[in-house]
């Protein structure tokens, strides 16, 4: 599948520190410690409608992670996926009369837009569900051979209790994940499981329906061990960081890891698991179910400048539940306004230590907030007459494009 276009991406001066992340699984701050090539997996969306705002918010902050990776020296091979082919896909199609193919091709180039137009670096693996059919295959085969996937009907199921980490993402207990499996596209009730937590891993053909051939019948894949059987394929196991949204801590991650760790025979999924917080809109989580969405596509068509939207997200700290509000984004638009006025003048105070408050805010946890609050401060002393460093201006101007994706 194809990617999106890179934004150029200017060099610094100095060499960012080494970052840390708060790993879900430990529950605490974590110094990552990639070898030359940083890896990183952050689940895509499934295309049966618009990037909203959460969506962003998520996409964004791992874009902090990719440029503050790059910052510290190393390259970065990061993977996402597309999941092309899943029920609300389908359903959606067919409330809507289009076929399931088109749509999603429609979806997915109108993500690519939206990703493009806030500076988000590309993945360099960009994979659809579809064409991941043989490396699901492959994987489920692996499964097989363990005796950890048994079959209800057509339907192949991992049994999750044959993974002695599983639980280990999230910290979940049993009660926890019970309660919730069911909202998060489980199957909890269903007769001839061995366990109401075990997930699909092979959904049979059914009537009216994609499939593809398998050595187990015709069917097409769960969505845990898309994510899984990509990852495998790509990064490895054990690679730097699995991200994605809160609401994939259970059931995606935990069954994705216990997957790939059962079939890799021990070897640990990820090294670390970060994740982005919600996003909310008139006072409950955007949902497409609750129909609160603010589209970032909407926005870019009213001739909002993307630049606004990515800076109203990054005032936020990725981990943060919040509540967007056009309060915010019409301050956002005053902000960029103010700063860009300023910065045409060229000089401006010592640029040095800005530098080295943005670099070191994002290597913590890509503290965006605390990285905005130097750069405003910047901005401030500057307009109020120190232009005592003639180059700030370009030193400025490089630093929020390459560390923060905000181009002036």
């Amino acid at each position: 599948m194809q990617t999106w276009s890179a934004p150029q991406v200017p060099s610094l001066p100095v060499r960012g520190p080494q970052v840390s992340i708060h790993d879900t699984s430990s529950g605490g701050p974590v110094a990552t410690t990639p070898a030359d090539v940083a890896r990183l997996y952050v689940c895509g969306i499934t295309p049966y409608d618009a990037t909203h705002m959460g969506h962003a918010a998520t996409y964004v902050a791992f874009d902090l992670l990719n440029r503050a990776w790059r910052a510290a020296g190393h390259d970065v091979h990061y993977v996402q996926n597309v999941t092309d082919v899943d029920d609300p896909l389908l359903e959606r199609a067919t409330k809507v009369g289009v076929a399931w193919e088109e749509l999603a091709l429609r979806e997915t180039q109108l993500f690519r837009d939206d990703m493009e137009a806030l500076r988000v670096l590309p993945p360099r693996d960009y994979i659809g569900a579809v064409e991941s059919i043989p490396l699901v295959i492959d994987l489920v085969e692996k499964l097989r051979a363990t005796g950890s996937v048994y079959t209800v009907d057509t339907d192949l199921y991992f049994s999750v209790t044959s993974d002695p980490a599983f639980g280990d993402v999230s910290g979940w207990d049993r009660d926890q994940m019970l309660a919730i499996f069911g909202e998060r596209g489980g199957d909890p009730e269903r007769e001839g499981k061995k366990d109401p937590l075990d997930c699909v891993v092979w959904r049979g053909e059914r009537d009216g329906e994609p499939a593809w051939d398998s050595p187990f019948g015709p069917g097409r894949p769960g969505w845990h061990i898309e994510c899984a059987a990509i990852a495998l394929k790509h990064l490895g196991t054990g690679f730097d960081v699995q991200g994605g949204g809160s609401d994939l801590i259970f059931p995606h991650h935990e069954m994705s890891a216990g997957e790939v760790q059962v079939a890799e025979r021990g070897d640990a999924f990820a090294k670390a698991y970060a994740h982005a917080g919600m996003v909310a809109y008139d006072g409950e989580k955007m949902s497409k179910s609750k129909g609160n969405l603010v589209f970032v596509s909407a926005l870019r068509m009213s001739e909002v400048d993307p630049m606004a939207i990515r800076l109203t997200l990054l005032r936020q700290h990725y981990r943060s539940d919040w509540e967007w509000t056009d309060e915010q984004l019409w301050s956002s638009v005053d902000t960029l306004a103010s700063w860009r006025d300023t910065i045409t003048a060229g000089a401006g105070a010592p640029a040095q230590p800005v530098v080295e408050a943005v670099l070191a805010a994002l290597a913590n946890d890509l503290d965006a907030p605390t990285a905005l609050a130097a750069v405003d401060t910047w901005f401030t002393t500057t307009a109020g007459g120190d232009t005592t460093d003639p180059n700030a201006a370009e030193t400025i101007r490089a630093l929020l494009d390459a560390s923060l994706g905000l181009a002036l």
